[in-house]
């Protein structure tokens, strides 16, 4: 098995005619089957190049925000193929540790790139629970990214079924009734005593009461690789 980014190749069998035909493998015909799979599961574990490039699209977006209203403007050819494939982020801010922003998406529009561009910016300037960050703020923000992989849709029958297929420190999840949606990423987690903890925080973002439950919700999960400044 030859695993790469997105791709595994498995050799199956490497036979030739001798062995179909019981005759002289000395004079034969050779041939082989391989079995080629394309992945897309979201889980790219990037090089700290990479990262590196991540962070810094991250503060030079909040950086041109400051100074002209909006992300910025990113050009495909700039960068790495693995920033140029299609991926939903998520950015949080923080300073001194307290929370002072968190944007992104939960579905892949953008390339990578563009998609930490845009949700730096939005997390920076575009969260309602903040005013916008200033000139010196953005100083002193720790920038923490969260790749997304793509959502899965979850099949349960009840509350404990539900709870008994949560990954603990590994899931992030979307809940959905109506018009109403909520989501929390995987490092939420290491705030929460548990599974039914981390549940009850997620009915309360998305507008219901903690113990609610409706044969109608509807749960995603996925699952982020973190980048973040130390």
């Amino acid at each position: 098995l030859v695993k790469q980014r997105g791709l595994q190749v498995r050799r199956l069998a490497l036979r030739n005619s001798g062995d179909i035909a019981g005759g002289d493998k000395a004079r034969v015909v050779g041939y082989g089957a391989f079995h080629f799979t394309l992945e897309d599961n979201g889980s790219d574990d990037y090089s700290q190049s990479e990262k590196q490039t991540m962070l810094g699209l991250a503060k030079d977006s909040i950086r041109h925000g400051l100074t002209y209203g909006e992300p910025l403007p990113v050009g495909a050819k700039d960068f790495e193929p693995a920033l140029l494939t299609q991926r939903a982020t998520f950015v949080t801010l923080k300073i001194d540790g307290k929370l002072r922003g968190c944007m992104g998406k939960l579905q892949a529009t953008y390339s990578l790139a563009e998609d930490v561009a845009s949700s730096a910016f939005a997390a920076a300037f575009r969260d309602p629970r903040f005013p916008q960050v200033t000139k010196l703020e953005a100083e002193r923000l720790h920038i923490h990214i969260s790749v997304l992989s793509p959502l899965e849709a979850l099949q349960f029958g009840s509350e404990k079924d539900l709870l008994a297929q949560l990954r603990p420190g590994v899931d992030g999840l979307l809940l959905q009734e109506g018009r109403r949606r909520g989501t929390l990423l995987p490092s939420v987690w290491g705030i929460v005593s548990g599974a039914d903890e981390f549940l009850r925080h997620l009915k309360r973002k998305a507008g219901l009461h903690e113990r609610y439950w409706s044969a109608d919700l509807r749960v995603s999960r996925y699952t982020a690789e973190d980048v973040e400044d130390l």
